[in-house]
């Protein structure tokens, strides 16, 4: 029998996960990445949950918990430095049974990547510019000219998705604005450090975050309420920021002037993404592309990983009905899907509560989750994982992962 060929356009979570897991499942794949090669900057996420129990069966655990950090405590500061509230984030390891984690997303993505280079021809520096569907398969263009055919295009390539765009319709029609923006940018040598502590600092509508990295390196993050239109060049988003900012209190004048400095910035809307199908002809979408739950949620890497081995799995049960298989897919995530992106609409407006009094009763809320067993109460929803995935039998499964995954179907 001829081996199936997937085209997947993305290198970030989504991507390299869906090839590990494609190819797992007998599939030859081909990821094509925009960016001219690994992307580097951007952001922290938490990682935990079922995309977490998956990323150990691929055995990327120990690298990750290498490169990752276990922050001990959130804490809101005021504006002369004074802690205003805060809790320890012991409650994140009871409710995941230590399983829990804070990573660079590039330091994921690059894990990922390393997973799937050996079993996927990798394209840096190119896109799909043509999708052409037919009962047998897809041809797809390359900007650089290539036309090539395949059996299936996955969509692993985020909130701004071509394929989307090309397969599905435009942009407009799936992205759902959520009030805010989003900055983040990592420096060098800031003189300030509190090794695993979160810091943040709000007003009415605006939030910056300050988080201590290995490497004498500090990431810090901006979210503010935003309606506008994204500024379109480096200079014109730090001018935008500092505008915003530049009233406030605390560490805010050194965090602009290392802002001002700096050549790589992170920018974009806070937005869900709310596709009616995951599927259309024979491309198919995962990870943010077909379901941002938004940045502000923390859980979209995760959510991405399980999207893929979902996707492969069906794929494999199928056996080339891919049509049967891409409905199979959406029928085991879509209400789980629903409930985080649910969950992450009502949890986006704790980052920057629009009025003084929004800030001072989330500042009461943060304060009140160091009362024994109030946190685990408020929060434990949202953590607890409560999908059962299948064994699709496409890899090593730990004996960790084997207590969690129990449905045989």
């Amino acid at each position: 029998m001829k081996q199936k060929t997937a085209l997947i356009s993305g290198a970030g979570i989504a991507g390299p996960a869906a090839a590990y897991w494609l190819n797992a499942a007998g599939w030859q794949v081909t990821i094509v990445e925009h960016a001219g090669a690994p992307r580097d900057g951007g952001y922290v996420i938490d990682f935990w949950g079922l995309g977490y129990d998956l990323a150990e069966r691929m055995g990327l655990l120990n690298e990750i918990e290498r490169v990752g950090y276990h922050a001990r405590e959130l804490r809101v500061i005021g504006d002369r430095g004074e802690r205003l509230a805060g809790f320890g984030t012991k409650v994140f390891d009871e409710l995941t049974g230590g399983r829990y984690v804070t990573l660079a997303r590039r330091d994921l993505s690059r894990l990922l990547l390393a997973k799937a280079a050996p079993v996927a021809e990798m394209i840096f520096g190119d896109e799909i510019v043509m999708l052409q569907h037919d009962p047998a398969g897809v041809t797809a263009r390359l900007r650089s000219g290539p036309v090539r055919r395949f059996d299936l295009v996955v969509g692993a390539d985020g909130l701004h998705s071509q394929v989307r765009r090309l397969a599905f319709g435009p942009h407009e029609q799936f992205e759902k604005p959520l009030g805010y923006a989003v900055a983040a940018f990592e420096a060098r040598h800031y003189q300030r450090r509190d090794p695993d502590i979160y810091m943040m600092h709000t007003k009415p509508g605006r939030m910056v975050g300050r988080f201590t990295l290995r490497d004498d390196r500090s990431l810090f993050l901006f979210v503010f309420t935003y309606d506008g239109a994204r500024p379109a060049t480096l200079e014109q988003q730090k001018t935008l920021l500092a505008s915003l900012y530049r009233a406030d209190g605390w560490e805010i004048a050194d965090i602009l002037q290392r802002l001002d400095e700096v050549q790589e910035l992170y920018f974009d809307h806070v937005s869900q993404v709310v596709a009616p199908t995951w599927s259309s002809g024979r491309s198919v979408l995962v990870g943010d592309a077909a379901f941002c739950p938004s940045l502000l949620a923390g859980q979209g890497s995760a959510l991405a990983i399980v999207a893929a081995y979902v996707l492969a799995g069906e794929l494999a049960r199928a056996e080339g009905h891919i049509e049967e298989a891409f409905a199979a897919y959406e029928r085991r995530l879509r209400p789980y899907i629903a409930t985080k992106q649910a969950g992450a609409a009502r949890f986006a407006s704790a980052f920057a509560p629009r009025t003084a009094f929004g800030v001072w009763f989330r500042n009461l809320v943060i304060q009140s989750f160091a009362i024994p067993g109030l946190a685990k109460l408020a929060v434990g929803r949202e953590m607890i994982d409560r999908l059962r995935l299948p064994d699709y039998r496409l890899g090593p499964m730990p004996s960790t992962m084997e207590r969690r995954t129990s449905d045989p179907g």
